[in-house]
């Protein structure tokens, strides 16, 4: 079985390369732009059978270069959603992925795509249909427009698609391989760094009309992300768009509190609860920037109606035990360095 995964040394993509290499599957093209170099550390443990760029991947894969392939997982593009260059945008996710769908159709490969839940952006209804999608920024837009370009092809959801093509609109994932994102990792990566360098935490304080850490999210564990992905994988007859989330909203305090916990107890110190690790100084409050204001979802929590409607039954870890698993890997990741 050849499988393409684009996006193959970023965080979702080089997890999908590490699932499925754990199936026995290392029949792997891997794309990407490697500019930033130091991404070749998550392909450097896997096994894929080519590298190609992704600037020479996509002409090449329209002409058939690569013969006979079973899927795409396509996982490339820009996912910083603080980027104002609406033409760089447009172009790496709406008009590559249109490219690639077109080469997929005729060629009978299918398509497994990221797709986002800032699609819905200003909504507080969380479902895969046109009323509820209202994103705040270019990046949630061009997902936007690509799944509406399949919308037109394949009908509203996808049910004419023949090879599967399934999009998946990613909530707030963390877990192990984002390292290299910069500010876009998740607030568990980056609350990892700020304890271990000041012994604390920050999360933004009160903001419309949330009380300070109690704006909530969608937080899911990348291998529960991998799981359905791979799910889909097992289920050809499967096609759509569907929100790949926990289905379970909670609170930037939880994390926190996960992350402060978990690396306590690492320390073989007691876990505290969220009003004593605030009055001891471990969680810290910062004025929500002026920047994101209008610009920021302070609630998201994925329905899971349409996936439970295709059979997928997969259970997702909450944050107490995601967030607990990936504060081992990156402690193991710091000591090893």
């Amino acid at each position: 079985m050849k499988i393409v995964v684009t996006g193959a040394a970023g965080f979702i993509g080089s997890n999908l390369v590490k699932g499925l290499n754990a199936r026995g599957i290392d029949d792997i093209i891997a794309v990407d732009d490697l500019s930033d170099g130091d991404k070749f550390r998550n392909l450097a443990d896997l096994q894929i059978a080519d590298y190609i760029d992704a600037d020479d991947f996509y002409a090449l894969f329209s002409e058939g270069a690569f013969g006979e392939v079973e899927a795409v997982f396509h996982e490339g593009a820009c996912s910083d959603t603080m980027e104002t260059d609406g033409k760089y945008m447009m172009e790496n996710n709406y008009g590559v992925s249109c490219v690639l769908h077109q080469a997929c159709q005729a060629q009978g490969t299918r398509l497994l795509y990221a797709s986002s839940a800032a699609t819905y952006g200003g909504s507080s209804s969380f479902v895969e249909s046109p009323e509820f999608e209202r994103p705040l920024n270019v990046y949630g837009y061009s997902k936007l427009l690509f799944d509406q370009h399949l919308r037109r092809q394949h009908g509203p959801r996808f049910e004419r698609a023949a090879p599967q093509v399934a999009g998946f609109r990613y909530f707030n994932v963390y877990g192990p391989r984002e390292q290299h994102k910069g500010r876009m990792a998740s607030v568990a990566f980056h609350q990892f760094n700020q304890f271990q360098a000041e012994g604390k935490v920050k999360l933004f304080g009160e903001h419309a009309g949330y009380a300070s850490g109690d704006q909530m999210r969608d937080f899911v564990f990348i291998d529960d992300v991998v799981a359905v992905n791979l799910w889909f994988l097992d289920h050809p007859d499967q096609s759509g768009l569907f929100n790949l989330g926990s289905g379970r909203a909670q609170a930037f305090n939880d994390v926190a509190l996960a992350v402060v916990n978990s690396l306590r107890n690492s320390q073989d110190a007691a876990p505290l609860s969220l009003p004593e690790a605030v009055r001891g100084g471990l969680i810290d409050y910062i004025t929500f920037p002026p920047a994101l204001v209008g610009k920021y979802q302070s609630y998201t929590q994925a329905d899971l109606s349409a996936l439970r409607g295709a059979g997928c039954t997969h259970a997702f870890a909450d944050v107490a035990n995601g967030v607990a698993a990936y504060m081992r890997w990156l402690a193991a990741e710091k000591a090893g360095n």
